[in-house]
């Protein structure tokens, strides 16, 4: 088994510079995390994201961008007609809220080709989901993915997946429980964030957390808290890791960074209590710049101190 691959949307990101100026990027929760784990491992290790993409100039550009930052696409397919969906940040303080332009995001049919899905998924040491990826699709995109994410566990494959719980991506509620429950099933590591998952099942505590996605089969899970500490739960272990103090400037990705530098550190070998410590000070210096993206160095001298 080698590589990594994340399964997901690559947004525009439109972020706040001077006034009415906007810079642009491009960003995207599974995004997020492979451009850590880009950063977090060797040249070497392939490290792909997969997405479906639109054939716009736009699109075009970030097929560019991922390239020229060591992300390939696998066998990720251009839709003719389509484009890429966008969202706006917006600070108060270092709190962010976001508004989103993605109805019509070529993304959204990233698993019509189960065929394509497949092959991208085939051999990887680790591969990388979320609850957006899934909220995105439609039903028969969502059981693609599934489908395909099995497949690759039963030959070997490691799976993560983080719930990410979006309200506007669902239909209501009830679907969205469902849906992620069944991806939750098909994991062997859970990186919820507690917030998330008391909002949409109610959980009391992160410990109620790891109760409740312990039931599902998952054998290894890291509860996030924002600042508060992660609870880590596997090997037997049941210990909270406190967080690392940043001078925050924009809290925009710290999950998927925190995510990123986890997957990094097991990958090398890490055990999980070590890894969520690696994964806390990839967080803190991410949340010190502007925008879901840190630079590569920066994250990676966090993650070597």
């Amino acid at each position: 088994m080698v590589g990594f691959a994340a399964i997901g949307e690559c947004m525009i990101e439109l972020s706040g510079a001077n006034g009415d100026q906007w810079r642009m990027g491009f960003a995207g929760d599974t995004l997020n995390t492979s451009w850590y784990v880009r950063a977090l491992t060797d040249a070497d290790f392939a490290v792909d994201y997969v997405t479906a993409f639109g054939d716009d100039p736009f699109s075009v550009k970030q097929r560019a961008f991922l390239k020229d930052n060591g992300i390939n696409t696998a066998h990720s397919p251009v839709i003719v007609g389509a484009r890429p969906g966008l969202y706006a940040i917006t600070l108060t303080g270092v709190e962010r809220s976001f508004t989103y332009w993605r109805n019509d995001s070529a993304a959204r049919h990233l698993g019509d080709d189960p065929h394509a899905l497949a092959l991208s998924l085939e051999g990887r040491k680790i591969i990388y989901f979320s609850g957006i990826t899934m909220g995105i699709l439609s039903p028969k995109g969502r059981q693609n993915v599934l489908n395909a994410v099995s497949n690759a566990r039963r030959q070997g494959t490691l799976v993560a997946f983080d719930a990410n719980y979006r309200p506007r991506l669902w239909e209501n509620a009830d679907t969205a429980k469902q849906a992620l429950i069944d991806a939750y099933h098909v994991a062997d590591i859970a990186l919820p964030t507690f917030p998330d998952e008391n909002a949409l099942f109610g959980d009391a505590t992160p410990e109620d957390t790891a109760v409740r996605i312990t039931s599902y089969g998952v054998r290894e899970i890291v509860v996030k808290d924002g600042t508060e500490p992660a609870l880590v739960i596997a090997d037997g272990r049941h210990e909270q890791v406190p967080a690392i103090r940043a001078n925050a400037v924009d809290t925009t990705g710290a999950g998927d960074s925190f995510n990123g530098g986890y997957i990094a550190s097991r990958l090398a070998g890490l055990e999980p209590v070590a890894a969520a410590r690696r994964a806390h000070k990839v967080a803190a210096r991410v949340v010190e710049f502007h925008g879901a993206l840190a630079p590569m160095d920066e994250a990676r001298k966090a993650f070597n101190t």
